[in-house]
């Protein structure tokens, strides 16, 4: 474990919040060379990115999701800070619309995902119908419950599709999160990023993480397994996960060179076969 920044829960296994420290900090990693490995890993997503768009055989979702205050948007700006924007998509999902609700609770969802080539990001996701709707009983447990096998089987059909799907649970202490939500409130110059609904959750707390807990045993599967990453440490947080994504899009890099060089041969054959015609003059 102490060769992991993170830990990846395997399909089947059963989670305890508790057994997972949130400040855990992997004994390989040196505070002072985090700068410079974390250049080193944007870079290299970059390029694995500009490889993918360009395949056109994948796409990859990345699924964040964690308590009010864990960094889901300060992942997506530090992670992904290299990643050629043309080809990203983030969306967030708040309440359903009225439209929304008059289908599935899969329909906003399915929508969006990425198409091959591209990369999506989901800050909060189709989870939260087994979040906060099961903490605050907007429905009932005999819809909700039924849930968890209807999302494992979606994501299976979207990895099917090329789909490449990373889950990532941002994990925080409670005590850590009073932290970030005081210093919210001290930060005069940031008072716009306070929501008074983020205090209002604080009471559910023990509530989420059972709710936390039944996602993550229940759909991390091989095609879409979620990952536990302890984020009291912001600077940790993204090291762990802009790690993560660079090695699982890493085992794709050559497939997806082997497409390109093979398109490029395809290529250069047509337009040799138009200088053969004289059709090409000068070139």
């Amino acid at each position: 474990m102490s060769q992991n920044l993170l830990w990846k829960v395997a399909e089947g296994d059963t989670v305890k919040l508790k057994h997972y420290d949130p400040s855990y900090i992997s004994k390989r990693v040196e505070r002072d060379d985090v700068t410079t490995e974390m250049n080193n890993l944007n870079k290299e997503l970059g390029e694995l990115q500009e490889l993918m768009a360009a395949a056109q055989k994948n796409s990859v979702l990345i699924v964040l999701q964690g308590m009010d205050t864990s960094g889901k948007d300060g992942t997506i700006r530090h992670v992904m800070s290299s990643v050629n924007p043309q080809g990203c998509e983030v969306h967030s999902f708040k309440a359903p619309t009225d439209e929304e609700l008059a289908h599935d609770f899969l329909w906003r969802i399915h929508n969006v995902t990425p198409g091959r080539g591209r990369m999506g990001i989901f800050n909060r996701s189709h989870y939260e119908d087994v979040l906060v709707v099961r903490v605050h009983n907007l429905v009932p447990e005999d819809v909700w419950s039924k849930r968890y096998k209807e999302i494992n089987q979606f994501e299976k059909l979207l990895a099917q599709n090329g789909t490449i799907i990373l889950k990532f649970f941002l994990y925080i202490s409670s005590d850590e999160q009073v932290a970030r939500l005081k210093a919210r409130v001290d930060d005069k110059d940031k008072a716009w990023k306070i929501s008074s609904s983020d205090f209002a959750e604080r009471p559910y707390w023990d509530k989420y993480q059972d709710a936390y807990e039944a996602a993550l045993s229940e759909c991390s599967t091989d095609e879409a397994p979620w990952y536990i990453v302890p984020s009291n440490h912001k600077w940790y947080r993204n090291l762990a996960i802009a790690e993560t994504l660079v090695k699982v899009m890493h085992k794709y890099k050559n497939d997806w060179t082997k497409e390109l060089e093979a398109r490029g041969k395809k290529e250069l054959a047509g337009i040799q076969r138009l200088r053969d015609a004289g059709k090409l003059k000068g070139l």
